[in-house]
């Protein structure tokens, strides 16, 4: 089957709720995500109305998804912009609550359907979520980066495969369980 990379489009909000509902409900998604299912689910309907067209336009943010021939989204990634001058954000923001060292992109929320590993999909939404990174020219972004759980070696595989880099740098994962996130990079040239 073939695959269109594409940004989400605002008036998408539905499709990006269901998407990430099922990403959460994944069994990964206690080391991929933070976050919660019932916590997701709870938002109401504003909150995915304003984050789907957040992540439509501009160049803060860019959501894209693994779209079938049929209409089925298959797989998603999320682009984060971090800039020096950005106040940290927690989280959800600039360099998990620190300010980044240069201006970076940072993939955030990346799901493929189980029935689509493998076959090429993450590859094709890293590209087009690097690729989108680097054409920025204001901010011109110097890296971009990613978080993956020790406890995740499936999707640190892929990202090493890719040619992410681990950066040895790790932060406490979410929870106070004394697990780590781990620093994956890619560094522009």
């Amino acid at each position: 089957m073939d695959y269109v990379m594409r940004a989400v489009r605002a008036d998408e909000w539905q499709a990006v709720k269901r998407l990430r509902l099922d990403a959460l409900r994944d069994p990964a998604a206690p080391v991929a995500f933070l976050g919660s299912y019932e916590e997701a689910a709870a938002w109401p309907d504003a909150f995915w109305q304003d984050r789907t067209a957040t992540a439509a336009e501009g160049w803060k943010v860019r959501q894209f998804v693994a779209e079938s021939s049929d209409g089925v989204w298959v797989g998603t990634v999320t682009v984060l912009v971090e800039r020096p001058e950005d106040e940290p954000e927690g989280a959800e923001g600039a360099g998990y609550g620190e300010v980044p060292a240069v201006a970076q992109g940072h993939l955030v929320g990346v799901f493929v359907r189980p029935e689509v590993r493998g076959s090429g999909v993450t590859d094709a939404l890293f590209r087009e979520a690097v690729d989108w990174a680097w054409s920025l020219s204001a901010p011109r972004l110097e890296r971009v980066r990613l978080h993956v759980h020790e406890s995740n070696p499936r999707a640190a595989a892929f990202y090493r495969r890719f040619g992410f880099v681990p950066s040895g740098r790790r932060i406490p994962a979410p929870g106070e369980r004394g697990e780590w996130e781990l620093e994956y990079v890619i560094e522009r040239g």
